[in-house]
């Protein structure tokens, strides 16, 4: 086995893409516009595959999957997985979608979506077949795998937001209630001074001296 070593796709990997994507029949020209969804695989140094990750919102879709040399194919998605992983930790993927026919990702956990979680399929992803238009291989169409429970963490975040709401309105309230006493307590001090500054000068007028002429 020679040694793998996967890494992003940059420009300088165009070539071999262009000719891997052409001979499985994808449309090379839609994929080279998206350059940056790519992880490939070297062996020994050299190109020998590549695979397609695309992430919308908490969603993950694996696609155009293809190898100069399937020898390799397995130890290179065991590779793949593992950084697959790690981007989708650092997106905060809640699921990982794929067409990719491969009894690897049924190893690894991919269970064919029912009805139900198919309802949870971006949109975007609703009218693809395989890679970006190209004739679907997949006879049983999208397999998933989720990573997190997204019901849970919703229904914690909403729990926290509720609970954050209710703090924010207790501490409104009591800014409200300082504010009024506040209010109040000018107020009262308003009409003190006043009453005061009157007392003396009703004080000064009736005892001013008297002078005479």
């Amino acid at each position: 086995m020679p040694q793998l070593l996967t890494r992003r796709a940059t420009v300088d990997d165009l070539p071999a893409l262009k000719s891997l994507w052409l001979a499985a029949n994808l449309p090379a020209a839609e994929l080279e516009n998206r350059l940056t969804e790519f992880q490939v695989v070297e062996a020994d140094g050299q190109f020998a595959g590549a695979l397609g990750l695309q992430i919308v919102r908490q969603h993950a879709r694996l696609h155009s999957e293809d190898y100069t040399d399937f020898s390799v194919a397995d130890a290179a998605r065991e590779l793949f997985w593992a950084r697959i992983q790690k981007l989708a930790a650092h997106h905060g993927v809640f699921r990982v979608w794929t067409q990719e026919t491969s009894p690897f990702w049924t190893r690894w956990g991919f269970q064919p979506a029912n009805a139900e979680t198919l309802e949870r399929l971006p949109k975007e992803w609703k009218r693809l077949e395989d890679g970006l238009g190209a004739p679907q291989r997949s006879a049983g169409g999208w397999l998933t795998l989720e990573l997190k429970n997204e019901d849970a963490i919703n229904a914690a975040l909403g729990n926290q937001f509720a609970g954050f709401m209710d703090a924010e309105k207790k501490q409104t309230a009591q800014v409200a209630d300082r504010a009024r006493k506040l209010r109040l307590a000018i107020t009262i001090a308003g009409f003190a001074i006043f009453f005061i500054c009157a007392a003396i000068a009703i004080y000064l007028l009736l005892h001013r001296p008297i002078t005479l002429r």
